[in-house]
Order: structure tokens, then sequence, then C-alpha cells
């Protein structure tokens, strides 16, 4: 999942928002440095990433990718799965999205001294391009790809990327439908252990 389910999965907690955004960027017993709840979130977050690359739905959903990504239709995958949580949004959340991405700003701003280095670096553009604000058109999405395959190894294949999503919009849509539930299922499994 990208950024926006990682911060949405994180529940009421801004801690937990900080180390599930940040668990990219943070290596190995790196998470040992941070504060309890902090910690908590980025091991969800590898959580996340571990449920969610094994699962047979978002397989599928990697395969109308895999040709011009290669090893980068996983990353693509998540990206347009964000694009479907905003658009359902209301199915999952009782909260309003833009107040919610606000408050995800507001947190990640406020805690900028506590992020790594990398994370540092980009947001500043994250939020100024209003990123997670990008994801609920198919416009906004190619300008997130496109502006990741100038910051990173990502492949420069944004209208591709759109051209597949188009093309197999209903089927991805209904991959994400049926995977998200078992998904949030699981870190409701995984906060109940924790608070056992």
């Amino acid at each position: 999942m990208n950024f926006l389910a990682h911060l949405y999965l994180s529940g009421k907690s801004d801690k937990i928002k900080i180390g599930n955004f940040i668990g990219d960027y943070v290596k190995g017993k790196k998470y040992e440095d941070y504060p309890k709840d902090i910690k908590y979130g980025i091991l969800l977050h590898r959580k996340i990433d571990s449920f969610t690359d094994s699962h047979i739905i978002v397989k599928q959903s990697k395969d109308y990718f895999i040709d011009k990504y290669h090893k980068y239709a996983g990353v693509i995958t998540d990206i347009i799965y964000d694009h479907f949580l905003s658009i359902h949004w209301y199915k999952y959340s009782q909260s309003d999205l833009k107040q919610f991405i606000y408050h995800a700003y507001h947190v990640l701003l406020s805690n900028y001294y506590t992020l790594p280095a990398r994370v540092k670096q980009f947001l500043p553009f994250f939020v100024i391009y209003n990123w997670l604000g990008s994801y609920d058109t198919l416009k906004g999405l190619e300008r997130v790809f496109d502006r990741m395959s100038e910051k990173t190894s990502l492949p420069k294949y944004s209208k591709y990327a759109i051209h597949e999503l188009n093309n197999n919009y209903n089927q991805i849509q209904n991959d994400f439908l049926k995977f998200f539930p078992e998904l949030i299922e699981f870190v409701l499994e995984d906060n109940k252990e924790k608070m056992d």
C-alpha cells in the first residue's frame, strides 16, 4: 500500500501515523531508535507491506503493469490502490478525506525533526504539491507517477500505467474492494495483539 493507506491504517494515533509513514525509510533495526508508538508504526508498516505483497489479489493487479514496470509493478499497484481508497473513502472512514489529509500533513510537519533524512528531503514538496490529495483523479495519479520517476528509480512509463489502468479499471477496482477489507481485518487483529 502507499502513503494514504498507511496513514489510514494507523488509526487515531499520530505517533503510529508517523511511524507508518516513514516505514520504508527506516532500515533494519534502526526502528529501535524511535519512541514506542513510532516504533510500532514502523513495524506495522512492514507487516502491511508483507501482507499486501504476498496477497493473491494484489498479485492479480500487479500483472497489468508487469510488462513495462517489472519489479516496480508493485509500487504502481500500491499507488493505484490509494486512488481507489480516495474515491471509496466514505466506505472506510467517517472523517472527511480533505480534513484527514490536512491533519496528516500537520502531524508530519510538526514532527519534522523526528523524520529520517530522506523523508525530510521530500516532505516539503510532498505537502506543497498535495501528494495525498492527488490520488483521486487519473490526472493526479499521472503527476504522482511522473514525479516519482524524476526523483526515484521508478521507470518513466506514466502514460502506460494510466492507459493500463483505464483499460482494466473495473477489474483493478474490484481487486481493491475485495482486498482492502482483508487488510483492515489483518491490521485490526495485529492491533488487538498489541493491546493484549
